[in-house]
């Protein structure tokens, strides 16, 4: 079983499998409503909704936004900060990164640790990890005092360069503990050994700040799953696209920021391997957001640096934790459109939530949505609207409409298709981040669209950027959570060591690759896995010498020797005159390492689709008026996608109806349905 936690639904992916047998017969999914502030409750209404029995249950994986929204809420705890001293004002610096550049007012991003609060001891370790000042353990109690005269939850230390040489870190962690064991106590290089102080301390502040609630959210949960007799293990989603123990999770809750989102897009990437699609663009259109990420000949793309808040007025807050590169907006099907004072029309990126929702559900949204949009237009039906659990109210749709129209001088109908226009144009520029602006031609590559929006979306998103392929998973609205189903254990260690690459060098180089995999084999050996259930994925951060930034580059596997050097500094080279242009005949370095190390975990292998005849007339289920924006209204064929054999075909203009999906198949494109059931569009030129 998999759980997803999003910010309107909470999707549920499970296998069911014959009693006799033991093979797996049917994939089946439910959706039902997230419960904020108590999200778990949420996940047992999706149990409950399915009818399961969760005591027959080995596996639980689960993905949350409970971190991101304790951050982007600031509902954390109180929290304290124990720095090198001299150093207590490195968040309140930050960086000179403004976007809002021309504002002379511009107020740089609230620290989550006000100055009273952050607290220093005596100590240096050099930016080569040599000790120049031993650490003075004999002032800790008097900031253990402080602390505690100022009702603190949770501590996080960061020392200077402890990215070199943790061990003044693990020293005052260690001791900190046993002076104070009520305290939560986060330390920089448990998260991260990459450089940046600013980065570093915000990272080891933000974990310490949500752990409390996080520590309390997982065993809430895993209290109600015992409850109801689940004696398997958990396992919760970390934003490096794999899955993690719910013990190291609640231990370094930043590592689930992007939980849910992340497996969407490993998702996208075991479907690529099996429908031979090795290039991928993947869009995730969920009830509140739009989410994109690039896969570039099967790998996915991540990142050791992800920003939380940042925005037009604000640079935001910065992580150092293994992410997916996903390009994230506030565009989903319950954003709100509105008009601002200049009088233009804007969607998102406020949203209605589940609570009140999209004017359709009734519950007193008055602010239409492109959920309303798409009602309007006829591309979801009325009478099947969620699965046809919600009676869409169609009347206060066009009241919402018409009142939207007339401020804008047009009618109903144009301002509902002026709705769908904009969410296009937003998801347009945010397709473009992940592929053109970073040198990669979306002509190259499929466009895999998933979430409950993503078929109402993808052809015309798909046609605008000349992506000549378009995939609708066959459990699209849930399939987050059928990427949980498809994740291996995945843990990140990350280390910042400046080597030139030079022949002489590459012993180093090679060193520092064994080392970080010596660390990884006994992190898994705790939890039983031995170096046979290990593979390994290495990247290293390189950039030309005297240059600040770098590009991601794949290490060879194996030893890395002098042969090797060249393959290296090539692929640097490549990388580097993909995302600039060009090339330079400066000398190169490598910055930084980034081991990901996977422990296999057992995944079905999904079920095949029936090929019958006649199979489209089967699933067709009527015709209705759909209005195709630019192609104009037409009557559409409308089909059952449950309905629908291996290999059926069909022509747009078309809908194809899923439980919790549908997907638009505008005039003159046609549809195949493969053998896993995944929905192939091809782009009408």
């Amino acid at each position: 079983m998999a759980s997803d936690v999003g910010g309107t639904f909470t999707d549920l992916v499970y296998y069911d499998v014959d009693a006799k047998t033991g093979e797996l017969c049917a994939v089946k999914t439910e959706k039902a409503h997230t419960t904020p502030p108590r999200f778990e409750e949420g996940v047992m209404n999706a149990l409950g909704k399915a009818g399961l029995e969760v005591a027959n249950a080995d596996f639980f994986a689960h993905g949350t936004t409970v971190v991101i929204n304790a951050i982007t809420e600031r509902r954390g705890v109180k929290t304290g900060l124990i720095t090198t001293r001299g150093f207590r004002d490195i968040l309140e610096i930050a960086r000179g990164d403004r976007p809002d550049f021309f504002n002379i007012r511009y107020k740089k991003p609230e620290p989550f640790v006000p100055r009273r609060l952050r607290l220093e001891i005596t100590e240096r370790v050099g930016h080569r990890g040599e000790i120049l000042t031993a650490i003075a353990l004999d002032e800790l109690p008097g900031i253990v005092d402080t602390f505690k005269r100022e009702g603190v939850e949770a501590v996080a230390i960061c020392l200077l360069n402890a990215y070199a040489n943790p061990s003044h870190e693990q020293t005052l962690k260690a001791a900190l503990e046993d002076a104070w064991p009520q305290a939560t106590v986060v330390a920089s290089h448990q998260l991260t050994r990459m450089w940046r102080e600013y980065e570093r301390t915000n990272t080891a502040v933000l974990c310490a700040y949500v752990q409390p609630i996080t520590r309390n959210y997982l065993n809430g949960l895993e209290a109600k799953l015992q409850g109801h007799g689940f004696r398997g293990r958990l396992y919760v989603t970390k934003s490096n696209g794999g899955i993690d123990t719910v013990e190291v999770s609640r231990a370094t809750p930043i590592t689930m920021v992007e939980s849910g989102p992340a497996s969407g897009v490993l998702g996208a990437a075991v479907l690529g391997q099996l429908i031979g699609e090795r290039n991928i663009i993947t869009l995730d259109i969920g009830g509140t957001t739009a989410k994109c990420s690039l896969i570039d000949d099967g790998r996915v793309q991540v990142i050791n640096t992800y920003t939380i808040g940042r925005s037009k007025s604000s640079s935001g807050y910065p992580l150092m934790v293994p992410v997916i590169d996903i390009v994230e907006i506030g565009n989903g099907g319950g954003s709100i459109a509105w008009i601002d004072p200049q009088g233009k029309l804007h969607v998102g990126p406020r949203s209605a939530g589940a609570v009140p929702g999209p004017v359709a559900y009734g519950r007193g949204g008055t602010e239409p949505t492109t959920t309303d949009a798409n009602l309007f237009a006829g591309r979801i039906s009325s009478t099947y609207f969620c699965g046809g659990e919600i009676d869409a109210d169609m009347p206060a749709i066009e009241a919402a409409f018409s009142h939207l129209g007339r401020s804008l001088g047009l009618s109903a109908q144009e301002a509902a298709r002026g709705v769908i226009r904009i969410a296009n144009n937003n998801m347009v520029n945010a397709l473009k981040l992940v592929s053109i602006n970073r040198g990669y031609d979306p002509r190259d590559f499929t466009l895999v669209a998933f979430g409950g929006g993503g078929g109402l979306h993808a052809a015309a998103l798909a046609r605008e950027l000349n992506i000549p392929k378009v995939v609708i998973p066959a459990h699209a609205a849930v399939f987050s959570a059928w990427g949980m189903l498809m994740s291996d254990l995945r843990r990140d260690w990350v280390l910042t060591r400046p080597t030139p690459l030079t022949a002489e060098a590459m012993v180093e180089i090679d060193r520092n690759v064994q080392d970080l995999k010596r660390s990884a084999i006994a992190a898994f050996e705790a939890d039983g896995y031995g170096p046979p259930d290990l593979r390994f994925e290495c990247m290293a951060d390189m950039r030309y010498e005297g240059q600040e930034h770098t590009v991601a580059v794949p290490l060879p596997a194996g030893r890395l020797t002098t042969e090797t050097r060249a393959e290296i500094a090539e692929s640097f080279q490549t990388n580097y005159e993909r995302e600039y242009t060009y090339r330079l005949g400066n000398a190169v370095e490598l910055v930084s390492y980034h081991l990901a190390a996977f422990a296999a975990v057992k995944q079905p292998q999904p079920p095949r689709l029936e090929q019958g005849d006649g199979q489209e007339s089967t699933a067709l289920k009527g015709r209705r008026r759909v209005d195709f924006d630019e192609e104009g209204i037409h009557m559409a064929a409308v089909y059952g996608q449950p309905l629908l054999g291996a290999m059926a075909e069909i022509r747009g203009p078309a809908i194809v109806e899923g439980a919790d999906s549908v997907t638009v198949l505008p005039p003159g494109h046609g549809l195949r349905v493969d053998e896993y059931g995944n929905l192939h569009i091809e782009i009408k030129r």
